[in-house]
C-alpha cells in the first residue's frame, strides 16, 4: 500500500498546474503593463498545448505594449496562417533598426576591411517548432517574449542593448496547429502518463509536416515551400550570428545539443565553427546543471547536410545550433527517466534559449569577427584566374529558371552569358544558361549544392549527406577550368539581379493547326488546362518534321475545326495557357509534314486524366505528399486523396490513374 501511495504522490503534483516563476523564477521586477501569456491565451503555458491562432493572439498583443519590439508579418502558409516574426532588442536599437542591419550585413563583403565592430549588436535568429508535433519550443517562445519585454533587470537591458534578436515562434503554423488540437483533444483531464493513450500516438500523416506533408527541415537548401521561403528571407535580410534550431525527440531520451558526432561533420564546415559551438555549448551545461537537467552532446546527431536549419548557418558565415528535448507528445508521459511533463519541456527549451543568448552577449565580438573572416575567406580578391560553374539545358527553360530562382533567393551571384558555348561536349545556349563565379561570398553555399563527393571519414549520417543540384534538376553544368581566362571573361555577360519566369507564346494564329514539343516542365500542366477548356488535342507516336525542323515523339497537336471554342477563342486561350505555363505554340495552315501528317491514326488522342492518390497508414507521408504538391500547386490538376481504409467503398473505375 506504501508502494502505491509512493506512486500517486507525484502524480498528484504533476497534475496542478505550474505557473511563470516555475518558468522564470522571481519576476517581481518586470513590467506590469506588459500582459502575461495567460491573459492573452486564457491558460498557463504548459497546462495546454499553445495553439497557432492563440499565439497569434499573444504575439499581436503583446507588441502593442512594448518599445523593444517590431512584428513582421511575413506572409502566410497554405492554411492562410501568419507567419510572424518578432524583432527584439533594445529601444534604442529599434529606432535605428535598419541602419543596424544595414552594417550587419557589411560583414559579408569582403571589400570593406574598415568595420567597426566594438559597438555593433550581434544577431541570433531562435527559430522554434520546425516540426509541428515537437511543441515545447514553440511554448517556450511564449515565455521568451514575455520575459524580453517585461524585465526590468539590468542583465535584460544589457542583452538587448548589445542584441537583434529574430525571434520566429512558430515555424511551421500549421503542423502546430494540428498537432495542438490533437494533443488538447485527446488530454484527460486526470494526466495519465501511460504511453499507450491515444493523447500520444497521433493518426495519418502526424503533425511533424506542413499542409503539404514535407518536412521543413530538409527544405533549406532547396527553399520549395512557402515557409521556407519566408526563413531563408529573413535569414538574407539580416545574415544572424547564431541560428538555434528547437527539436524534440524520442521519449526515453533527455535532452540534446550540438556539437554532434565530431567525425561526421560536412568537410565544407571549419573546425573553427566547431569551437565555437563547444564554446556556446559551455553555456548550455551550466545553465541545465543549475535545473538539474539530464543532458549529452557530441552523440547521436550530425552536422553534414545544409539544408537543416542548424547546419544552414554554417555555410553562411554563422553558427548553428541543434536541440532536441526529450518529447512528453503531450501532456505528461512515463520514460525510462520517469515521468516527463510537457512542462519540464518547455522549461528545458526555455533554459537554453537563455544560455545562447548569454553566449551570444559575452561572445560578441568573437562571433562578429568569426562571420567577417569567413566572408573574406570565400573571396581573393587578388585573384588572376577565376573559377566558375556554368549550367543550362538545351530545351526547358522553366527548370533552368527554377534552379536559377533558388540561387537568387539565397543571394547567390549569378550572370547571364554572353553567347553559346560548347563545354565538354555539352551545349550552353545564351539564352537558357547561367555562369555562376565561384569567387563570391556564397563559395561554400554555392560548394555544398554542387557536391557530387559520396566517400567520407564516416560513413554513417543522420539521413542525408548531400544534394547535388543540377542532377536534380535534371540540366547540365561544368566547371570552366579548361577555359583561358580571356575566354571566360568575354563569356560573362551581366549579372542577375531580377530573375524573370519565362512566358511562352503563340507565333500566329491559326485556322488549321497547333502544336507545340513536349520538352517543357509545365507541359502536362498546360495539356490539363486546355483539356479542361473542352479541346481536344492529340500527341505524336513518331517523330516527324516540318521545313527541316524535326519535332520529337509526344508533340501536341491541337486542330482548330470541329472543337468547342471557336479559332478565336482557341488562339486568346492558347495565348493565356503559354504565358501560365510557359510553353511555345506554332500555328500551321497545313497538315502535311515529312513524316506522319496531322491526320495520321499516328496522332492519337489525349485522354484528360482523373487522378487519384491513395493516402493513410502504410503510405510514406512525404511521398505522397510530394505528389499532391507537384500536382496541385504546381500543375493545378485536381488530385482526389483516397484514404486507404476507404478503398473497398470507392469505385476505382472513376479514375483514369491510382498512384
Amino acid at each position: 500500500m506504501k508502494k502505491i501511495l509512493f506512486l500517486l504522490a507525484p502524480l498528484f503534483c504533476l497534475n496542478a498546474q505550474v505557473d511563470l516563476e516555475y518558468y522564470l523564477g522571481d519576476i517581481s521586477n518586470y513590467n506590469q503593463s506588459i500582459p502575461t501569456p495567460e491573459s492573452i491565451i486564457g491558460h498557463q503555458v504548459g497546462e495546454l498545448h499553445v495553439s497557432h491562432d492563440k499565439l497569434s493572439h499573444y504575439v499581436q498583443e503583446v507588441s502593442k505594449y512594448s518599445d523593444r519590439v517590431k512584428l513582421v508579418n511575413r506572409g502566410k502558409t497554405y492554411e492562410n496562417r501568419v507567419s510572424w516574426l518578432m524583432i527584439i532588442t533594445s529601444e534604442s536599437n529599434q529606432s535605428r533598426l535598419e541602419d543596424i542591419r544595414k552594417e550587419h550585413l557589411e560583414l559579408s563583403n569582403p571589400k570593406n576591411k574598415n568595420i567597426d565592430i566594438s559597438n555593433m549588436p550581434i544577431v541570433v535568429y531562435k527559430g522554434y517548432t520546425v516540426h509541428g508535433d515537437e511543441p515545447s519550443g514553440t511554448n517556450a517562445s511564449l515565455l521568451l517574449m514575455y520575459h524580453l519585454l517585461a524585465s526590468d533587470s539590468q542583465e535584460t537591458k544589457d542583452l538587448l542593448e548589445n542584441t537583434v534578436i529574430l525571434l520566429d515562434p512558430s515555424m511551421n503554423p500549421d503542423g502546430h496547429q494540428r498537432f495542438s488540437q490533437w494533443a488538447n483533444n485527446n488530454k484527460n483531464q486526470s494526466l495519465n502518463p501511460d504511453s499507450n493513450d491515444r493523447e500520444y500516438n497521433q493518426y495519418w500523416p502526424r503533425a511533424r509536416t506542413n499542409h503539404y506533408w514535407f518536412d521543413l527541415n530538409r527544405d533549406y537548401l532547396p527553399n520549395q515551400l512557402i515557409e521556407s521561403n519566408l526563413k531563408i528571407q529573413t535569414y538574407t535580410e539580416w545574415l544572424p550570428n547564431i541560428m538555434t534550431d528547437f527539436h524534440e525527440m524520442g521519449t526515453n531520451s533527455t535532452y540534446f545539443f550540438q556539437p554532434g558526432v565530431p567525425q561526421r561533420k560536412n568537410p565544407l564546415i571549419s573546425d573553427l565553427n566547431q569551437d565555437l559551438t563547444k564554446e556556446i555549448a559551455t553555456y548550455h551545461e551550466e545553465a541545465l546543471n543549475e535545473i538539474g537537467s539530464l543532458y549529452y552532446s557530441e552523440e547521436s546527431f550530425d552536422d553534414f547536410y545544409f539544408g537543416k536549419g542548424s547546419t544552414y548557418p554554417d555555410a553562411n558565415g554563422g553558427i548553428g545550433i541543434l536541440f532536441e528535448q526529450g518529447s512528453s507528445r503531450g501532456h505528461i508521459q512515463e520514460s525510462v527517466n520517469g515521468i516527463l511533463t510537457f512542462p519540464f519541456t518547455i522549461k528545458n527549451q526555455l533554459v537554453t534559449s537563455f544560455s545562447t543568448l548569454k553566449a551570444a552577449k559575452n561572445m560578441r565580438i568573437k562571433l562578429l569577427n568569426y562571420m567577417k573572416d569567413f566572408f573574406d575567406d570565400q573571396v581573393d580578391l587578388n585573384v588572376k584566374r577565376t573559377k566558375n560553374i556554368v549550367f543550362g539545358k538545351l530545351k526547358d527553360e522553366s527548370t533552368v529558371f527554377h534552379l536559377a530562382d533558388i540561387l537568387e533567393s539565397h543571394k547567390i551571384k549569378f550572370n547571364k552569358i554572353s553567347r553559346d558555348i560548347v563545354i565538354n561536349g555539352k551545349k550552353y545556349l545564351k539564352n537558357n544558361s547561367y555562369m555562376i563565379p565561384m569567387n563570391q561570398p556564397k563559395r561554400t553555399l554555392i560548394e555544398a549544392m554542387f557536391n557530387t563527393q559520396t566517400k567520407f571519414k564516416d560513413s554513417l549520417f543522420y539521413d542525408v549527406s548531400s544534394w547535388t543540384f543540377p542532377l536534380a534538376f535534371n540540366v547540365n553544368y561544368d566547371f570552366t577550368d579548361g577555359l583561358s581566362q580571356s575566354n571566360i571573361s568575354s563569356l560573362i555577360d551581366k549579372e542577375v539581379n531580377d530573375l524573370v519566369k519565362p512566358i511562352g507564346t503563340v507565333d500566329n494564329k491559326s485556322d488549321y493547326a497547333y502544336i507545340f514539343e513536349p520538352h517543357e516542365y509545365y507541359t502536362q500542366a498546360a495539356i490539363y488546362k486546355i483539356l479542361n477548356e473542352g479541346l481536344r488535342v492529340k500527341t505524336a507516336t513518331r517523330k516527324f518534321s516540318i521545313k527541316g525542323k524535326e519535332y520529337d515523339y509526344g508533340t501536341y497537336m491541337i486542330p482548330v475545326q470541329d472543337q468547342e471554342l471557336n479559332s478565336d477563342e482557341i488562339y486568346k486561350l492558347l495565348n493565356k495557357v503559354s504565358k501560365m505555363y510557359n510553353v511555345n505554340f506554332e500555328s500551321h495552315s497545313t497538315g502535311i509534314t515529312d513524316g506522319i501528317d496531322f491526320g495520321s491514326n499516328n496522332f492519337i488522342i489525349v485522354q484528360q486524366p482523373k487522378i487519384g492518390l491513395i493516402v493513410g497508414d502504410g503510405v510514406r507521408s512525404y511521398d505522397a505528399g510530394e505528389i499532391w504538391h507537384l500536382l496541385d500547386l504546381r500543375f493545378d490538376i485536381p488530385i482526389t486523396k483516397l484514404d486507404i481504409g476507404n478503398l473497398g467503398y470507392i469505385e476505382l473505375n472513376k479514375y483514369s490513374h491510382i498512384i
